[in-house]
């Protein structure tokens, strides 16, 4: 499968806490930075030291909320580097940041291997600095619709949060409380992270792609929490799909074990299921995107154009190619597919 820049394979190191830099834009929501921060916080209650959180901001002196409250923080210049995973909080207009130092700063992190991520207005920020194309993501309603205008080839979902492959993106508010959950599942385990959302009595964890959708539970039929966890976590691995057994050991059960639920409760495979997932991720940026076809081969974690094509066609019927014309077709003819 090779070298995967994905969040279980940066978290899993050998020694050392998993090192966040929650990068502070003046405005943002505190309501947005704690539902990111505060898991964290917990996680190292219960377990000391896995994680390592450090507050950074444009300049010295700290990063001024939305309601005036001031979390001191470190400059971009003396932040100390290297970070597993920066997160841009930001509110207000993030449109009006024009910070070239801060978008090279981004640019850096991601070429030295951080995760890079956004919360509420962060994406739009990330945008900017280039940071986003080809990746998938999602950002508060509030800012969606004047990034999608000024940056048209933007992938953006109406979803609580969005992790492709190394970005992770997320709407605020108390989404990033969800995004988190998935962030300590795969760091830890599904247990793990259970104990650090009962620490919030944040009992009902709400899956990535809410609210625009159903409930898992509901859209599958099946209330069994290995089966959901494991849903979950192929959905914030689509690029880069890990492995049966990489799943299995994340949801905590054996590889025999978790195949023989997902064929009695969902009648296919664990692979099949994952496979018709990336492929459902894949029709829909044919048909919405202007990604060529083998970019979203790519985007939906097949080797190559011709295996993407070829399976494409088993499952739909027609190829990837034909289903492209067809969608502008009908977008250039006014009538949607």
């Amino acid at each position: 499968m090779g070298v995967l820049l994905s969040i279980m394979d940066t978290a899993l190191k050998q020694s050392g806490a998993f090192r966040v830099g929650f990068l502070l834009v003046d405005g943002y929501a505190l309501m947005s930075y704690s539902s990111a921060e505060e898991p964290l916080r917990a996680a190292n209650l219960l377990r000391p030291g896995a994680y390592d959180m450090v507050h950074i901001s444009l300049e010295d002196g700290g990063a001024v909320s939305s309601s005036g409250a001031v979390v001191p923080a470190s400059s971009l210049a003396s932040s100390m580097e290297p970070f597993d995973l920066i997160l841009v909080v930001a509110g207000g207009d993030p449109f009006k940041l024009n910070s070239s130092k801060l978008s090279k700063w981004l640019r850096r992190q991601a070429r030295q291997g951080a995760l890079i991520g956004g919360v509420s207005g962060g994406p739009v920020i990330l945008a900017r600095a280039g940071l986003m194309s080809g990746y998938r993501m999602t950002l508060h309603w509030e800012h969606a619709q004047t990034l999608s205008e000024t940056s048209p080839d933007s992938l953006i979902e109406r979803s609580l949060y969005v992790i492709d492959r190394n970005r992770l993106t997320c709407a605020g508010g108390t989404a990033p409380l969800d995004m988190m959950h998935a962030l300590i599942t795969q760091h830890h385990g599904a247990d793990f992270a259970r104990r650090v959302s009962d620490w919030f009595l944040h009992t009902t964890i709400r899956m990535s792609n809410a609210p625009q959708r159903s409930g898992l539970a509901e859209r599958y039929g099946t209330h069994n929490q290995s089966i959901l966890t494991a849903i979950e976590v192929m959905e914030n691995h689509i690029a880069e799909p890990l492995e049966l057994g990489q799943l299995a050991s994340i949801v905590g059960l054996g590889v025999r074990q978790l195949n023989r639920l997902f064929k009695q409760k969902l009648g296919v495979s664990t692979i099949a299921f994952y496979r018709n997932l990336r492929l459902g991720i894949a029709e829909n940026l044919l048909q919405q995107s202007q990604l060529s076809v083998t970019d979203i081969a790519m985007a939906s974690g097949f080797v190559s154009a011709a295996h993407f094509s070829s399976s494409f066609k088993t499952r739909y019927g027609v190829a990837p190619s034909v289903l492209r014309s067809r969608s502008t077709s009908a977008i250039n003819s006014g009538n949607p597919v």
